[in-house]
């Protein structure tokens, strides 16, 4: 028995060791950024996470395999979001589309459906009938009801927004996860795709402390 005993407190040991260790491991400036003027974000006492993106990247696609699973995992106060980021016409273009998918509540529905369309199907999807079309194939919704949003004030007003919270993060390509409206990551910061969740990870919880100590 006390030899179970000394097992479990030595693997506790190793656990806690590990996490130091981990935590050790990621520094400002190194593998992460910290911004010098903090992005505001909702005071919810959550935790928020930002993925900076474009349909048309495939860095961003190739990307969605690693978040996914991970987004799936989140705890209850951690609110993920998309930002599309704008630097070119086409990009233009798709942050459109995905608005006009959230504003009308598909876009859990299609957003995979739109990178599989652009990187497997070759669609480029820049074509507002086009855009139209997919919608009402992938997620049922009337042709009437994607005009309406894609011309709409709430549509523009968001691609507005997101456009400057983009330029806020201070970032030159894509993808990017922003951490609290503080923290930028990128895959070459992190040290590969697969790793900046768990920056992103180490972020989330020096957050999760801080909002309560507050």
């Amino acid at each position: 028995m006390f030899s179970q005993v000394k097992k479990w407190m030595l693997a506790a040991t190793l656990m806690v060791t590990a996490s130091l260790a981990q935590a050790a491991a990621y520094e400002a400036g190194k593998h992460y950024t910290v911004l010098d003027q903090p992005v505001p974000v909702l005071a919810d006492g959550k935790v928020h996470v930002e993925e900076a993106f474009w349909y048309g990247c495939p860095h961003c696609f190739h990307l969605e395999s690693t978040l996914k699973p991970w987004k799936a995992k989140l705890p209850a106060d951690v609110v993920f979001e998309g930002v599309p980021a704008m630097f070119g016409r086409a990009w233009v273009v798709h942050a459109q589309l995905y608005y006009v998918a959230d504003v009308l509540g598909v876009l859990p529905k299609v957003h995979d459906a739109i990178f599989r369309a652009i990187h497997i199907d070759k669609q480029r999807l820049l074509d507002r009938d086009d855009q139209r079309d997919f919608l009402v194939e992938k997620a049922g919704i009337a042709a009437k009801d994607f005009d309406k949003a894609y011309e709409s004030f709430t549509v523009k007003s968001r691609m507005k927004q997101g456009d400057q919270r983009i330029r806020a993060f201070k970032i030159s390509g894509v993808p990017a996860l922003i951490v609290q409206g503080k923290y930028v990551i990128s895959a070459s910061s992190a040290g590969g795709q697969e790793k900046m969740v768990d920056v992103a990870d180490y972020l989330i919880e020096k957050e999760r402390q801080a909002l309560k100590a507050k």
